[in-house]
């Protein structure tokens, strides 16, 4: 079964457009605090990550 990219489009817009009214300024402050600190995270991982296994490959 395909879906068309009307559909699609139409339920992505009306998804958001439900959540905004409910949204407050913290949580968005929140989320991208919570992103900002979850990628540095990430990226510190896999540079320890790649550097154990380049250190443990000698």
């Amino acid at each position: 079964m395909t879906t068309g990219n009307h559909t699609l489009m139409g339920t992505a817009g009306g998804t958001f457009l439900s959540v905004l009214p409910n949204l407050r300024s913290e949580d968005i402050l929140k989320t991208i605090i919570l992103a900002t600190v979850g990628a540095i995270v990430s990226f510190i991982i896999s540079m320890l990550l790649k550097y154990l296994i380049k250190k443990h490959k000698k």
